[in-house]
């Protein structure tokens, strides 16, 4: 039931969050969406004023009436006046939440930890933040030698660990995930994107998804150094690994060896769940759970050390805002000559 208050409680995203999980494996296992979350509005919400998971919703509130896209649920039932509109408000959500049954099959969850669970609906007060996801993974077309195809595509971000669990690229499932936490997430290729600006503050949080069998190419492996070198905290590593992949079963000790010499600062910063994302993540279910807290962890960390824009100081009496003197150096100002207060001031 849609309503500021709901949007307000932290313990209702976290439900959301909940139920939005369920939907994401479903479509990371079958490759189909399914959108399984039936919305009313209690009190009429601005569009603007819907978190992300909310607003993204696909569902068209017009067709149960104008009285009540005007006045909500709660209107109506003020109001005898709104008798009629009401019981058709209500038949038509009816009608929506059988065919959504009908029409969805999810399978049920895993528990969820309401201690750890975020909310989807963010920090109160805050809209959408950025959030970047990156893939370090090889295509169909540089894979090692050897290596067997099934679980790469044309890009890096059609890397599938989890196959043949899950039938959806990770990189479009964490982006599913992110989003479900309120935040404008995107995706790229860690083979397609410059190298950070050492000498700039981060533009964003990101998330780096490693395949561990792309640090048998050298340029990559020269790269991903690189990116290690310089100490970056808003940046948290996932390393997703399936030990029913039975090339990576048997070569698992040299991959794991080979990625702490490389990235051994990203390996041991922040916090355990960060640590335990870098050191591999076993299921899609795991990195379901794991992956919140890590966003969560590059987010704080961003905040950090982002570059700041305090709010300009008010003009001093008899300046005008566009007169305000600057600085030219310590304790310098611009001589803006005199100044002639209007009698309304």
């Amino acid at each position: 039931l849609f309503s500021p208050r709901y949007f307000a409680s932290e313990m209702c995203g976290k439900e959301w969050y909940a139920f939005a999980q369920r939907a994401i494996y479903h479509q990371a296992k079958s490759n189909s969406p399914a959108e399984a979350i039936v919305p009313a509005l209690w009190v009429p919400m601005p569009p603007a004023q819907l978190p992300g998971p909310a607003e993204r919703l696909q569902f068209n509130h017009q067709a149960m009436g104008d009285r009540y896209v005007t006045d909500g649920l709660y209107g109506l039932i003020k109001l005898r006046l709104f008798q009629e509109e009401y019981e058709a408000a209500v038949y038509e959500l009816a009608k929506r939440i059988v065919k959504t049954a009908d029409a969805t099959r999810i399978g049920p969850g895993n528990p969820v930890d309401y201690r750890q669970a975020p909310s989807a609906f963010g920090r109160p007060g805050g809209g959408p933040r950025p959030m970047h996801v990156t893939v370090a993974a090889p295509t169909r077309h540089d894979l090692p030698e050897g290596r067997a195809p099934d679980y790469y595509g044309e890009e890096a971000q059609d890397w599938n660990p989890y196959h043949p669990h899950s039938a959806r690229p990770l990189a479009y499932v964490a982006q599913d995930l992110v989003r479900s936490l309120n935040y404008q997430a995107t995706v790229s290729s860690f083979d397609h994107e410059a190298l950070p600006d050492k000498t700039r503050p981060p533009t964003r949080p990101e998330i780096l998804l490693v395949d561990r069998w792309a640090l048998e190419d050298d340029d990559r492996r020269r790269r991903l150094a690189a990116l290690d070198a310089e100490p970056r905290p808003w940046m948290s590593i996932v390393v997703p690994w399936n030990r029913d992949d039975p090339q990576s079963r048997v070569a698992e000790g040299e991959l794991v060896g080979k990625l702490e010499r490389i990235l051994p600062n990203h390996m041991s910063q922040g916090r355990a769940a960060c640590r335990a994302a870098a050191r591999g993540v076993l299921s899609m279910e795991a990195f379901g759970q794991i992956l919140p807290q890590v966003v969560e962890s590059a987010a704080q960390e961003y905040l950090r050390h982002a570059e700041v824009y305090p709010p300009a100081a008010p003009p001093a009496p008899g300046v005008s805002s566009s007169e305000r003197p600057r600085l030219r150096g310590p304790m310098a100002v611009r001589d803006t000559g005199p100044v002639i207060e209007s009698e309304d001031r």
